[in-house]
């Protein structure tokens, strides 16, 4: 359990990927990490590799009622104290393929869990982080783990593009809002992270779009999307991003560690869109080379 003394950050969504990384970043400049996780086997896990070091906390983050229960018991484990951080990953990539042949149902929950559940975390943590000023010690800051998505929106990818297009604007007035108590919110937009996550993706199952005239530009796309994310950064590399973005005297507002950043992140964002539109369309067949 947490000193009351020690550095203490919550971190959404800790079972692998991005949080796995933070956690594993944050603990070993001894940070006391509050771990989220939807199934015991790991938060088993995180107690393995971490012991003491690491609490984890067995909820889903789309369950309201689940996270007030959390943010109460992370207070008595602070005995009276702050949340030094709070690191929103939790998030999916679900709902995949052309928007007009993706059902709602797809849509809706991947901004449920992207988007929605931000703000049940939000609320419910804020106080911790020193919206509550009966609390002892100084304001907390929070990460919002966006994506390259949240600027730039790739085809077949409308839902996920579309939730985290929501966090970057979420945040900015939660930036502005939080000013009054001196909490402040930055985001780490992630480029390609190399994970377990694209061999899940490898399997996902895209035949229902071959009937329709999307069928070939959407394996051209998947195929390319799992070459570069096999080619991402390791997840440590975004955790040290995310420390740097709760230690800096003046952080950024925004944090964007990309692979090839001058191809994938720095021309993408200074270009004319419509001169990115081609560029998108042409590779992946959605008009003619």
């Amino acid at each position: 359990m947490a000193e009351a003394t020690a550095r203490t950050v919550l971190v959404t969504g800790a079972s692998s990927g991005i949080g796995w990384g933070t956690t594993r970043v944050l603990t070993k400049k001894g940070v006391h990490v509050f771990a989220t996780v939807r199934k015991a086997a790991d938060a088993q896990r995180l107690t393995e590799s971490f012991a003491e070091r690491v609490t984890p906390l067995l909820l889903d983050v789309t369950d309201e009622d689940a996270v007030n229960g959390a943010a109460e018991q992370v207070r008595v484990a602070l005995h009276d104290q702050t949340l030094w951080g709070l690191v929103n990953n939790a998030g999916v990539s679900s709902a995949e393929g052309p928007l007009l042949h993706l059902d709602t149902e797809g849509f809706r929950q991947q901004l449920e869990v992207n988007l929605v559940a931000v703000h049940n975390v939000v609320r419910a943590f804020g106080p911790l982080l020193g919206a509550d000023k009966s609390l002892a010690g100084g304001p907390g800051r929070i990460v919002n783990i966006s994506s390259v998505g949240g600027k730039n929106g790739g085809p077949f990818l409308g839902a996920y593009v579309a939730s985290k297009h929501g966090l970057e604007g979420y945040s900015e007035t939660l930036r502005r809002e939080l000013m009054l108590y001196g909490i402040d919110v930055i985001i780490v937009g992630p480029g390609s992270v190399n994970t377990a996550i694209w061999d899940k993706a490898e399997a996902n199952d895209t035949s229902a779009f071959d009937g329709t005239d999307y069928g070939s530009s959407v394996r051209n796309f998947k195929q390319y999307l799992i070459s570069e994310g096999r080619k991402g950064l390791g997840p440590e590399a975004v955790g040290k991003t995310v420390w740097r973005a709760l230690t800096a005297r003046r952080p950024n507002v925004r944090y964007a560690p990309v692979p090839n950043k001058l191809m994938n992140w720095t021309l993408p964002m200074l270009l004319p869109r419509r001169v990115v539109d081609r560029m998108i369309a042409r590779g992946t067949g959605l008009v003619a080379k």
